[in-house]
């Protein structure tokens, strides 16, 4: 758990984790025991991201480096939320590096002053959030291009044309980024993003953030395949004396015609009204 990573101390390495011997080479995971590699079988094996995998992430600090290396795909879950990612699946050694290729660490005093702890879960956490992470070309080209994809899906469904009370194509907003220029970072979450990306592309499509509210009635013995659809987004709900369920949610507007088609899915019978 992370709770019992956290409380390891970090321990000297007589090599860098980057010179790979052939078994790493060969895909063998670096275990917290240092200098030691057990079989897949021992008790001691963990599952670390591998190190042919692991990108660093550097905080530069009193004039020294401190570095950690990490799954890139794992960066984005623990800014999120830290408690849903284990450190043993986001770090490829159990130890902070004033210069990893170099095998170069910081002592303990060292760490002390900088992060006022050597305890490692600590340690992480300040270099992931005030630091930088050292991607490939490649890697940063994916992970921008998955989550310029998630913003532009994102505002599709939030936002419609004040004019013709529909979501604009995904292309149109796409079109828009692109002559506005708009950067997306590969780190910041994505609804952040949207909040800066509509600002910029509002001067050049009209966009409206107005919420729907929908009554549906539809047949009980569809109930239980819907409810398990809409539970969250009900606002009031009554079962109606021939035996059919009558609910109201709000939506974003952007949502409408998808949310109407998906609870049609599940209840072909389904009659839905637009309230005011």
């Amino acid at each position: 758990s992370n709770a019992t990573r956290s409380a390891s101390r970090l321990h000297a390495s007589s090599h860098s984790p980057l010179t790979k011997s052939d078994s790493e080479r060969e895909g063998t995971h670096i275990s917290v025991a240092k200098g030691y590699c057990p079989p897949p079988s021992s008790s001691a094996w963990v599952t670390m991201v591998s190190l042919d995998d692991a990108v660093i992430a550097r905080l530069e600090k009193g004039g020294k480096r401190y570095e950690i290396l990490v799954d890139p795909d794992l960066v984005d879950p623990w800014k999120k939320d830290p408690e849903s990612v284990e450190l043993d699946d986001l770090l490829a050694t159990d130890e902070v590096w004033h210069d990893a290729k170099a095998g170069d660490r910081p002592t303990e005093e060292k760490l002390v002053g900088v992060f006022g702890t050597t305890d490692l879960a600590e340690c992480v956490a300040k270099i992931l959030m005030d630091g930088s992470v050292q991607l490939t070309t490649e890697q940063r080209k994916k992970m921008v291009a998955d989550k310029r994809t998630a913003i532009i899906a994102e505002i599709a469904m939030l936002a419609i044309d004040p004019k013709t009370k529909l979501p604009h194509p995904p292309q149109r907003i796409e079109n828009a980024l692109d002559e506005a220029r708009f950067s997306v970072d590969p780190f910041i979450p994505v609804d952040k993003q949207v909040k800066t990306a509509v600002d910029e592309i509002r001067p050049l499509i009209p966009l409206s953030f107005t919420t729907v509210k929908l009554a549906f009635k539809i047949s009980g013995s569809n109930y239980g395949s819907v409810l398990s659809m809409v539970r969250e987004d009900v606002l009031r709900e009554e079962w109606l004396a021939n035996g059919d369920w009558a609910f109201t949610v709000e939506v974003p507007a952007g949502m409408k015609i998808d949310y109407i088609a998906k609870v049609g899915k599940r209840a072909p019978d389904v009659v839905v009204k637009e309230l005011d």
